[in-house]
């Protein structure tokens, strides 16, 4: 089993629930707008507690809130690319994924910096600050950060959303790579059905009636 999760999380006057437990490979976490997928992914990674329940991966347990356990994000090992990837813009890119680098300690590192500029190919953009990148450079950018740092397990929030129909097949194809080369467990948030027709193993539903006061 990959993902183990039944939070309940606070966000503002709403209450988020979500329950799900999965296989290896990429999980699809779907459902309207406004439903709480990016807060569900926020708890996974850390960045959010819930109010109760629990979180594990890989059997590895992240969050449990009847035995009070809660990980730090960094010792989470997450790797996890945001909707607005979050790049540094003051940063060029080698700075920005130098700093993923060292979030890695030796035993977690799947690639080394050369071997993930290559795997990306984006020897032509490391001089260059994300405010010069395209979309899909960008989103490269982001990955390969996110893969630089050691994770065990990535959270990708909407890493399509954004794109015209050319650069989505090309991340499509770098998310593909991901999933083969290194077998990581994934959870993507997508609203685009074919993009989750091509890349998820399998489906979680978050519906509207699982969001209350």
């Amino acid at each position: 089993m990959s993902f183990d999760v039944a939070i309940t999380l606070r966000r503002g006057s709403r209450l988020i629930r979500a329950a799900f437990a999965t296989g290896p490979g990429v999980t699809a976490l779907c459902g309207p707008s406004g439903v709480g997928k990016s807060s569900v992914l926020a708890a996974i990674a850390g960045l959010l507690r819930p109010e109760s329940g629990h979180v594990a991966v890989d059997g590895r347990v992240l969050f449990d809130g009847a035995q009070r356990i809660d990980l730090r994000p960094e010792a989470r090992a997450c790797g996890i690319v945001f909707q607005d990837l979050r790049l540094f813009p003051h940063l060029t890119v080698e700075a920005n994924l130098r700093y993923g680098e060292r979030r890695a300690p030796p035993e977690r590192r799947l690639l080394d910096f050369a071997e993930t500029v290559a795997f990306l190919d984006i020897a032509r953009l490391l001089r260059r600050r994300p405010d010069t990148l395209s979309g899909g450079e960008a989103q490269r950018v982001a990955i390969g950060r996110a893969l630089l740092s050691g994770p065990r397990f990535l959270l990708l929030d909407e890493p399509l959303a954004a794109l015209d129909l050319a650069l989505r097949s090309e991340i499509i194809q770098v998310i593909e790579r991901v999933r083969d080369q290194f077998g990581l467990p994934m959870i993507l948030v997508s609203h685009a059905p074919d993009d989750v027709a091509r890349l998820a193993d399998r489906v979680v539903s978050l519906d509207q009636d699982l969001v209350g006061a």
